[in-house]
């Protein structure tokens, strides 16, 4: 059964697999792999250093052998001058997020690319479309990391898919981790399924061993809906998996900050010795090195299907067979 779906073809793929952008875990490697297989491999560039910006969009293209990339920038925070380096290093693919995309879209069409913006309900699909958005990513509650919306993935898909009535593709976030997630979002109504915990868990992710292996344990309900990492990124809701910090935090009834338990702790260092503190959004990276199970563990509902390390290729291949499996009529 071919799933190259219109979606895949406006975007330049041959598999219906988008990598999320997995925040400071997703790299050129992991990117430019995943485009090589036939998914959209994404970059997260929102915090990256201002110079590194052009030069890691350009390193991930030469890397992808011609495969399109995509990038994505989150708009609470200022990204118009990493929009204009992005475009300038060559990317044609953008996804936007948590925030109006109404602004930036004028620009990224002068380009000749194409955006994504995420929503979290039927009525903001529309109002994207409305201004221009190209392709809807609709992120249901159970994604891990950052999360826009409240509704679950299941119900979502379908309203914004319907509200939508064929102005714009949609793209299935939350809770999906193989091929069954696939074919589900794909009987849903979407044209492709948005998959960042999966890819937590692949060898080409900056993520650190520590990092995986709370992943590769992490049960369907190990993951919690919270503000308690808020630090670089306040009042923005995300899911996160258990740890001592949340625990600890629970336990004390939940507390605002500054009065949280170990508010301020050190809890890592990088090789340049700047310190990670508690509630940080942080992530544990390869380089860094202390506590780093107490660091923001995000993930999705969907750790609990994450059983082992893969590279990004055997993750796409194995997905699109799944769910080829699933939906070929026998």
């Amino acid at each position: 059964m071919d799933l190259v779906t219109p979606v895949c073809r406006m975007l330049g793929m041959r598999s219906p697999v988008v990598q999320a952008p997995i925040g400071s875990a997703s790299t050129p490697e992991l990117a430019a792999a995943v485009a090589r297989a036939g998914g959209l491999g994404t970059l997260a560039l929102t915090w990256a250093p201002a110079a590194e910006v052009g030069p890691r969009v350009a390193r991930t293209l030469a890397l992808s052998d011609g495969a399109p990339i995509a990038v994505n920038l989150v708009l609470a925070f200022p990204v118009a001058d990493r929009l204009a380096e992005c475009l300038d290093a060559g990317a044609r693919i953008v996804s936007t997020f948590w925030g109006d995309p109404a602004p930036l879209n004028p620009r990224i069409k002068a380009a000749g690319a194409v955006h994504l913006h995420t929503v979290g309900s039927a009525a903001e699909a529309v109002a994207a479309a409305d201004s221009g958005v190209d392709v809807i990513i609709a992120q249901g509650a159970e994604a891990g990391g950052h999360v826009w919306g409240k509704v679950p993935t299941m119900a979502l898909v379908p309203a914004v898919v319907d509200a939508l009535a064929g102005r714009a593709p949609v793209i299935a976030a939350g809770g999906i981790a193989d091929g069954r997630g696939l074919a589900a979002a794909l009987a849903l109504g979407a044209q492709a399924a948005w998959m960042g915990t999966r890819f937590l868990a692949s060898h080409e992710a900056a993520t650190h061993d520590e990092y995986r292996r709370q992943v590769l344990a992490a049960s369907e309900t190990a993951s919690t809906y919270t503000l308690a990492f808020d630090g670089g990124w306040p009042a923005a809701p995300h899911r996160a998996l258990h740890n001592s910090t949340l625990d600890a935090w629970t336990t004390a009834g939940r507390p605002p900050a500054p009065n949280r338990p170990g508010e301020g702790d050190v809890l890592a260092h990088d090789p340049s010795g700047r310190p990670h503190l508690r509630y940080a959004d942080t992530i544990p990276l390869p380089t860094m090195n202390g506590d780093l199970e107490a660091m923001a563990l995000y993930a999705g509902t969907s750790a609990a299907l994450v059983h082992e390390v893969l590279p990004a290729p055997q993750i796409i291949t194995d997905t699109v067979h799944q769910a080829r499996r699933i939906l070929t009529p026998t």
